[in-house]
């Protein structure tokens, strides 16, 4: 049974991440994926060319906009996204890695979680077991190696404490692609 679970799980992998990713039409691609995992709200967008690792193992809340060539890692563990999040192109989430100090290159991780009302811009690395808070900003290029903190905004690499950001948070995303 593991056997065929584990061949169902990578052919599902290889249908939405080498397929169903590519159609130009926002439609098709989050109602397959909604097909297996409910837990990924149908007000989310996720834009051409974004791979997720094991998608049934998401939880992405309402109005939430991943843009385009992310990679979500969700082999071993979990991402949870909370509402009206904004993730930029080519960022990548990761939840499982290697321990470096390990003789059998033994994978380590854990969960990653993302707050309402955060704003992720382009080309973010966000390593294992983070948690971004409510409101927090990562800059363009940065890599999250510790968690960040509610109105945070933080940038480089790796990703530190910049300012508090001044937003009341009372927006809503509302973002629909056409060809995205």
């Amino acid at each position: 049974m593991k056997s065929l679970n584990l061949f169902i799980g990578s052919l599902l992998n290889y249908i939405y991440n080498d397929v169903i990713t590519h159609i130009p039409i926002h439609f098709f691609r989050i109602n397959f994926l909604r097909v297996f995992n409910r837990k990924i709200h149908p007000t989310v967008k996720i834009l051409l060319h974004t791979k997720l690792l094991n998608f049934w193992k998401v939880e992405i809340s309402e109005r939430v906009v991943i843009n385009q060539y992310c990679l979500l890692d969700c082999r071993h563990h979990i991402i949870k996204i909370g509402s009206d999040t904004d993730i930029g192109p080519y960022t990548k989430i990761w939840t499982l890695g290697h321990n470096p100090d390990d003789n059998e290159h033994a994978v380590m991780g854990g969960d990653v979680y993302i707050s309402d009302h955060v704003w992720i811009a382009s080309g973010v690395t966000i390593l294992p077991k983070i948690m971004i808070s409510k409101g927090a900003v990562v800059a363009s290029g940065s890599v999250v190696t510790k968690n960040v903190g509610i109105l945070e905004v933080v940038g480089g690499n790796p990703a530190k404490f910049l300012k508090t950001r001044n937003n009341e948070l009372k927006y809503y995303l509302n973002f629909t692609p056409l060809f995205n």
